[in-house]
C-alpha cells in the first residue's frame, strides 16, 4: 500500500497522469489517497502516517526530502455573465475591484495569503468572503454572481454550470513531493521513480547534474518545522 496526501485536484494534470500510470503498472498495490492541508500532510509524513505528500511550493525541511515535480498555471473562476469573461487573459490589476469567494477550509487560507500578497503590491486590500463549503458549492456561489475565485490548472478539466475559467497572467505554482528519507516502503519507492520519470518526460527537470530539482533534498533555512504558505512562497523564477 502507498499512502498519499494530496492538495490539488485529480481532475487532470501531472498527479492524475502519474497515479493512473502507477495503477496500470501496479494494480495489485492499494493507493490510499487523503485530501488535506500541506502542513497536516507533512506532519503525517514525519510520523510515517503518509508515505508522500504532494503539496504546493517547495517547503524547506531538514527531516524530509522534497522534490519539485510539476507546475500549474493559475486561473480565475468567473460567473459567466462577468465582463472579464470577454478576455482570454486577466491581470492582477483587473481584479482590484472584485469580491473573492473562498472556502474556510483548504485551500481557502492559502488562496487568501496569495491574494493579499499580490494585491497589496497594487495598494489594494481585497474584499474577501469566506464560506464553510467545499469546492462544488463554492463554484455554485461563484455562478450566482457573488464573486470570483482562483484555482490551479488541474481543476480546469472540471466544468461547473455558470462558471468560466480565465488564465491569470504570469502566475505559476510549483508542486512537489515530500517524503521521509527513512521510508523504505518499496511500493512508495516505485511511485517515486515513476513520478521522476513522468516529470522528466514533461520537461520539468534535467537530471544530469546534482542540482536537479528532482534529486536534491531541500535544506532548512530556519530552525522551525513549519513549512511556509505554499501559494505565498511561489518562487519568483516561476512567475
Amino acid at each position: 500500500m502507498v499512502r498519499v496526501g494530496i492538495f490539488s485536484s485529480l481532475a487532470s494534470g501531472f498527479l492524475a497522469q502519474m497515479l493512473r500510470a502507477y495503477s496500470n503498472r501496479y494494480g495489485d498495490v492499494r493507493i490510499d489517497i487523503v485530501e488535506g492541508a500541506p502542513l497536516d500532510h507533512i506532519s503525517a509524513v514525519r510520523m510515517h502516517k503518509l508515505d508522500v505528500a504532494f503539496v504546493t511550493g517547495v517547503p524547506a525541511l531538514t527531516d524530509c526530502d522534497a522534490a519539485q515535480l510539476w507546475t500549474e498555471r493559475v486561473f480565475v473562476m468567473l460567473p459567466e455573465a462577468h465582463a472579464l469573461t470577454k478576455r482570454t487573459l486577466i491581470k492582477w490589476d483587473d481584479l482590484r475591484e472584485e469580491t473573492f469567494i473562498l472556502s474556510e477550509g483548504d485551500p481557502g487560507p492559502e488562496i487568501h495569503d496569495f491574494l493579499i500578497k499580490h494585491l497589496a503590491d497594487l495598494g489594494v486590500h481585497p474584499a474577501i468572503e469566506r464560506h464553510r463549503v467545499g469546492r462544488d458549492n463554492l463554484m455554485q456561489i461563484v455562478s450566482f454572481g457573488r464573486g470570483v475565485t482562483l484555482t490551479s490548472e488541474s481543476t480546469v478539466a472540471m466544468r461547473f454550470p455558470g462558471v468560466v475559467y480565465r488564465l491569470l497572467e504570469g502566475e505559476t505554482l510549483p508542486f512537489c513531493a515530500v517524503w521521509s528519507p527513512n521510508n523504505d516502503n518499496p511500493a512508495w519507492r516505485r511511485m517515486l521513480s515513476l513520478a521522476q520519470l513522468t516529470a522528466r518526460r514533461n520537461g520539468i527537470c534535467d537530471d544530469k547534474g546534482p542540482k536537479s530539482a528532482l534529486t536534491r533534498s531541500v535544506s532548512m533555512r530556519s530552525s522551525s518545522h513549519e513549512a511556509p504558505s505554499a501559494l505565498s512562497q511561489t518562487p519568483d523564477r516561476l512567475r
